[in-house]
């Protein structure tokens, strides 16, 4: 297994010369029928990577905010099978934009590693996040990914120590999400120097770009996180903003990472 950046939608985002944003939002929240205007907001307020989020049953990664994106996704009736057209879709839409599946093992693999690959690759996905399937257990979805050209995305996080980050690079393709707090997501943050250290150390053996999420909800916490990492992501704050505003809430959406970008992409520049 490697840790290269393979060639595609994924490492021409990073390549842009500024920090790229990732934006979350969960699939079905609030129906399937409203996501595809919610993923055009995204892409129309600036996100250069965005994140599907398949809902599950037991989000235990997730904070309350996802959570309750996970239950209402799941109230209207979401299934495997429309997050897979929800990504069919998108990619017709939007043929240069990465799309990065992200949820739990057992939607993933209930039905095998190569259906799921084979059906990802179909809706043209670029990278998956399995956020219970640990790197020594890569053989459960991993090399049935890389066989289809798409990134399994691995997580780092602050416990990730020298010993433990070659495994968790072997085989990682795409980015590395740095999850820049211990717990769940969208309760706390991380001080920016803490950041600074990790993604400094990190870099010191991983060849891939970083993008740092967990507790990133604003323009004015992303822009200074943008210096230092290779992306930011964002999440809860968009899915607050579509439990606020539901079937309505693509304006918003689009109102808020258009904001996000501008701190995002500003903060390299400032750097060159």
């Amino acid at each position: 297994m490697t840790n290269r950046l393979s060639p595609n939608r994924l490492q021409s985002a990073f390549a842009k010369g500024h920090a790229a944003l990732v934006c979350f939002v969960t699939a079905g929240d609030p129906t399937p029928d409203a996501t595809p205007a919610i993923l055009d907001a995204l892409v129309e307020g600036g996100a250069d990577v965005i994140e599907l989020g398949m809902p599950f049953t037991d989000p235990m990664a997730d904070g309350p905010a996802i959570q309750k994106a996970n239950l209402r996704s799941l109230a209207a009736g979401t299934k495997t099978a429309d997050i897979l057209k929800i990504a069919t879709d998108f990619r017709a839409r939007h043929p240069d934009v990465p799309l990065v599946l992200m949820g739990y093992a057992n939607p993933m693999t209930i039905r095998g590693p190569e259906w799921f690959a084979d059906a990802c690759a179909a809706a043209g996905v670029d990278g998956v996040i399995c956020v219970d399937i640990p790197p020594e257990e890569d053989g459960e979805l991993g090399p049935a990914l890389r066989a289809k050209g798409i990134s399994p995305i691995r997580l780092a996080t602050p416990t990730t120590d020298a010993a433990r980050l070659p495994a968790v690079l072997d085989g990682s393709l795409g980015f590395l999400y740095y999850v820049s707090v211990a717990g769940i997501t969208g309760k706390q943050s991380a001080a920016l120097a803490s950041i600074e250290e990790a993604v400094a150390r990190i870099k010191q053996t991983a060849t891939l770009p970083i993008a740092v999420g967990f507790g990133v909800r604003t323009p004015e916490q992303a822009g200074p996180i943008a210096s230092v990492a290779d992306g930011v992501v964002v999440g809860s704050a968009l899915i607050d903003v579509i439990a606020e505003h539901g079937a309505n809430a693509a304006g918003p959406v689009r109102d808020l990472v258009s904001a996000l970008a501008e701190a995002v992409h500003a903060a390299k520049k400032e750097l060159a």
